[in-house]
Formats: structure tokens, sequence, C-alpha cells
């Protein structure tokens, strides 16, 4: 089945192309599940896997099967600090993954409303959530309780990012690093910073190093469904990866590793400002071929962008780097975003209305600047006539990547104290 078939591969980098080239016969691939799909039972082409209610139940009892078989992990106390979409439903993820879950919030109101009744009265707001998870807020948690805390996961905006380390580092413990791992997709404005340099900025170098990153194609909404989710999960310390990624696995949640956070923050940040674009063409009534046109041309560009700062370009083709889910669904909050400006709402009210973060709002805000100082092509448009004027430039190369890449991975090696980003 395709679902044994993904859980049963060990977990693996993401990009490893001499595994290809010697592959062990036990070693089964997303592709040699595929090509056995018809000799699956329940998957039989007039059934939909995941709407048909016999599937579903079959899609459960298979998820329970894996449970039971699974090796048991140990268990780990595991601070989320932020309870909006993506914080909540990771939150919900790692109880449900046996590990003891606080959950931070701003609004004394969620803190109190989740422990009475496991909900998030603000998002998710259909969700049940178990028992494992003990609600905490509004102030930030004291030294003593992080004293006693495995891993602290970031889902806060990467605006606020930077308050929030710099009042939570001085309460961390001396003697130990926890597992640090952050899951927000933006660039400050005013400053450009990825979380990495902000992290290196606010808690020192030591810290950053150990930093993991995580992203791709993973709403919330689907998370807590249980429906298999695949992210890459990227960090300067492989150790730290590994212990990430083994952190989430579960039959419905499968890491691949890596060791280029820039890229996977890059990617993650630019694919919300393409998301953005690729819904303004929708809500202007432009087509198929647009749509395809502009996310296919999005990846070149945010692949420029990202070997001009230093990142490998193969990052943008790996998970963290996925389109087709931010780009295309009306699930995505970036999109929406997009989709609403092209049919003429003022995004003053739509941010207003949202109910939600889109990070791609303010990371389209220091984007421009950056791919100035970086001397990428990308000047920018005004949204309404983008695809007009995209028609309107004139011919070019396909890819054409820029050459003297990597200035700002030069300075961020500086802050970090180091002389190569090449993981530990």
């Amino acid at each position: 089945m395709i679902l044994r078939a993904l859980y049963r591969t060990p977990l693996s980098k993401e990009f490893n192309p001499g595994y290809y080239m010697h592959k062990p016969s036990h070693a089964p691939t997303y592709i040699f599940a595929l090509l056995n799909i018809q000799q699956t039972p329940f998957l039989k082409p007039q059934r939909s896997l995941f709407t048909n209610h016999c599937c579903q139940s079959n899609h459960n009892t298979v998820l329970n099967s894996l449970r039971m078989t699974s090796t048991s992990k140990p268990t780990s106390r595991v601070l989320v600090l932020g309870a909006g979409n993506f914080g909540s439903c990771l939150a919900d993820h790692l109880a449900d993954s046996t590990h003891r879950v606080y959950l931070w919030a701003r609004s004394k109101q969620i803190v109190d409303t989740f422990n009475k009744e496991r909900r998030n009265e603000k998002y998710l707001t259909d969700h049940v959530f178990p028992e494992g998870i003990d609600a905490i807020g509004p102030e930030l948690p004291s030294a003593d309780f992080l004293n006693d805390v495995d891993v602290v996961l970031f889902a806060v905006p990467t605006q606020g990012l930077r308050k929030v380390l710099e009042e939570l580092h001085p309460r961390m413990p001396k003697n130990r690093i926890p597992l640090m791992i952050f899951v927000n997709k933006g660039i400050e404005t005013g400053s450009q910073a990825l979380t990495l340099e902000i992290i290196a900025e606010s808690c020192g170098p030591d810290v950053a190093k150990a930093s993991t990153f995580i992203s791709g194609p993973s709403f919330a909404k689907e998370i807590v469904k249980r429906q298999p989710t695949t992210v890459s999960v990227s960090s300067l310390s492989l150790s730290h990866a590994q212990q990430a990624s083994d952190l989430f696995h579960q039959p419905w949640f499968r890491c691949y590793t890596g060791a280029d956070p820039v890229g996977v923050e890059l990617a993650g940040a630019l694919k919300n400002v393409y998301a953005i674009a690729a819904g303004i063409a929708d809500g202007l009534g432009y087509e198929n071929n647009t749509r395809a046109g502009l996310i296919t041309r999005a990846l070149a560009e945010m692949t420029r962008i990202g070997s001009a700062y230093g990142a490998s370009p193969l990052t943008f083709l790996s998970l963290a780097g996925d389109l087709m889910l931010t780009c295309t669904s009306s699930k995505s909050r970036n999109y929406t975003v997009g989709y609403r400006l092209g049919k003429g709402e003022q995004l003053d009210h739509i941010i207003r209305t949202l109910g939600s973060v889109a990070e791609g709002v303010t990371t389209s805000e220091g984007l421009k600047p950056m791919t100035q100082k970086l001397g990428v092509y990308a000047p920018g448009r005004d949204a309404k006539d983008v695809a007009i004027q995209l028609m309107n430039e004139p011919p070019l190369r396909e890819i054409d990547l820029p050459q003297g890449a990597g200035a700002p991975v030069e300075e961020l090696k500086k802050k970090l104290g180091v002389d190569s980003l090449d993981p530990a």
C-alpha cells in the first residue's frame, strides 16, 4: 500500500542522488508504490481514497495498524509557542505521538477555553484536541518551566519572532539548549533578515547553529485529519535535524532531512508571495495556462533569488519549495488574499477579515529591497496587470542563475562565527 510504503521507508535525506544509483531492493519509493496501485484492494479506480466512506475507514484502519506496529519512541516535553492554525495542528500531532505538549497562546480566553473544552475557539474551531495538551499563557513561560522542556517549537509570525526570542532567551537553561524548531515562513521587514539571522542576533551563534527549520506542503486542517503529509526538516546540525524528524515521524507525517536552512527558509517565505500572485490571477479570471506559467516562472525566480543569496538551487525543488499546494488551493491563506484582491477587495479589509496571518503580505514588503541588493531581476509589478506585463517582457533565457552568488551567506557565516555552513 502507498501509505505503508511511505511510512516504512527509512527516514532519509531529501536529496541523495547516490541512493537511486545503488538503491537496495527492499527500499520502496513513491513510484514503486504507485506502480502497484491496481493491486491494492481498496484503491480501485472508481473510489476516492479520502472522500469515500469505505476508503476513509480503510485509511484509518491502516493508520491504527501502523500505530500499533511502529516502534515506541521516548516521550518529550514540548512547548509550542503560538496557538494559531499551524501551532495548534502541530501540538495536536505531537500529543497524538505520545509527547507531553504545552501550547502557549497570547489570549487568556483561548487558554481558558482550550483547557476547559479541548477546543481552540479561534483556529481549527471544529477540532477536539487530545488530553495530552495543556494551554498556557498569556505570559511567556518562566525559567523554571523552561528548565524541564525538551523541545521548543516556534509557531509565531516572523514579524513578532525577535521580540519573543529576546524575552525568552534569558530564561533558557544555561547548561543546555533544548531542541529548537521553527515553522514560521517569512522575512523580517526593515532588516530583511531571515529567521536564522534573527536567532543569531537574539540568542547567539550557538543557538542558531543548533536550530531546526520545517517547511513543506502542510495545511493544518489536513494534518489534524491525519492525511499523509511530508515536509523538509533542515539544520546546520544534522543531528538536530534528525532529532526533529524522529520527534514528528508518524504513519501520517514523514520528514526528509537536509542541511540548507537558508534555502528552506527562503523557499517557505517566497512561495507565500507567489501564492498571492497566483490568487490574483485566478481572481481576475485568468485560466489554467496563465496559472501554470506564473507558478513555473515563480519556481525559476525563487531559485535565482536563493542562489544569489547562497542557498542550494536543489532546495527549491524540495518539499520546502513546493508551489502547487499554496498556489492552487483555496485553503491557502496567501492564495485567498490574492484571490480576493483580484476580485476587487481592499487589502486592509482582507487582512482584517481573514481570521489568520498570511505571512506573504509582510514578506512582499521586504522582498523588493532584498532582490535589489542581490542584483536579481525581479522588478515587481502592479498586481492587476502582472500577467499582461509579464507577457510583454522581452524574450529571455529560461534558466539563468546569477553570477557571484552567496554574499548574504558570507555575512551570515561571520555572524555565526563559522567558515562554512556545511552541516556538523
